[in-house]
């Protein structure tokens, strides 16, 4: 079997493990699958030196790494009115079995994935550690994940209130970091998890902070949780995760994350700790960033409609 059939035979069986995950209602895996598949598409749509498929081709595969995507998008946001059903997903599966000899229209009105650096959960640290003309290839500094923010952020307002519910607001005051000077572009991404990870509100990302001051990046920015404190369930957590980028590899990078539990939930200030990336949301093998005091400065306001 040639090099090219074997990639393909691979690409195949991975699109087939993320789907079984899909239907099975294993969404945390789901989402991994797709976004690893995703990247490896894109890699090679991105690639100069490849004679293995034609533009045509590669415009395809870029056209399947979208729906990837959007797939992953609509798993990891219940709320998205954007949603990519699993059984259009599926009929992309001959297309990718058949890429070689594939000519018909593509079944969906999507653009390839934007030349950018997709990166599946907990490979930062991997691509670092690559020669940096494997950066090279991405023709543009977009940067990872899809919701990339712009300069403004992707918050979102108050829920309306409920008579006896309660509603939390938490101010991210400003994370305390070593080099906290050379960061650029930092901004946080703000989720809701249960204990497997999955996601039980929209994630939100804060606006780029400008301010930065010797071991602290200031944000003072309110984030607004999309759900009533009470209807949170036992073992959820939010979590912090502190995102900045990186120009000579083109992406944007998870540098370390922090998450607080129900039980910290209460009015007034909390300082939580920071932990080593790559984001671990199911909570199980956690390590500190730095044995120094430098840690992530929040600020808790509780809205009770009595």
């Amino acid at each position: 079997m040639s090099d090219v059939n074997k990639t393909i035979q691979k690409w195949h069986a991975s699109f087939k493990k993320g789907t079984d995950f899909d239907s099975w209602g294993q969404l945390v895996e789901a989402i991994d699958e797709y976004q690893i598949l995703a990247r490896q598409l894109q890699k090679e749509v991105q690639s100069t030196n490849s004679s293995d498929f034609t533009e045509e081709q590669k415009k395809t595969l870029g056209k399947v790494a979208t729906c990837l995507e959007m797939r992953s998008a609509s798993l990891q946001c219940t709320q998205s009115k954007e949603e990519f059903k699993l059984e259009d997903l599926k009929k992309l599966e001959t297309i990718i079995k058949n890429i070689l000899t594939y000519n018909k229209e593509f079944p969906f009105d999507v653009q390839p994935v934007p030349l950018r650096k997709i990166l599946a959960p907990g490979e930062e640290e991997n691509l670092e550690l690559e020669e940096e003309d494997a950066a090279a290839g991405a023709g543009s500094t977009e940067a990872f994940p899809p919701r990339a923010p712009a300069s403004q952020g992707t918050l979102l307002p108050r829920l309306p209130s409920e008579p006896g519910m309660t509603l939390l607001t938490i101010k991210i005051e400003k994370i305390g970091l070593k080099d906290a000077g050379q960061c650029i572009d930092p901004y946080m991404t703000i989720s809701v998890k249960d204990l497997n990870g999955v996601d039980l509100n929209p994630v939100q990302d804060t606006p780029v902070a400008t301010r930065k001051e010797d071991t602290y990046i200031h944000f003072s920015v309110d984030v607004e949780i999309q759900r009533h404190v009470e209807k949170l369930p036992k073992g959820a957590a939010i979590f912090f995760e502190f995102k900045h980028y990186k120009p000579k590899k083109r992406f944007t990078s998870t540098k370390c994350f922090a998450f607080m539990e129900m039980d910290e939930i209460k009015p007034g200030p909390i300082v939580i700790e920071l932990y080593k990336k790559p984001t671990d949301f199911k909570r199980k093998k956690l390590q500190l960033l730095t044995k120094k005091p430098l840690y992530l400065h929040l600020h808790q306001t509780l809205h009770k409609d009595s």
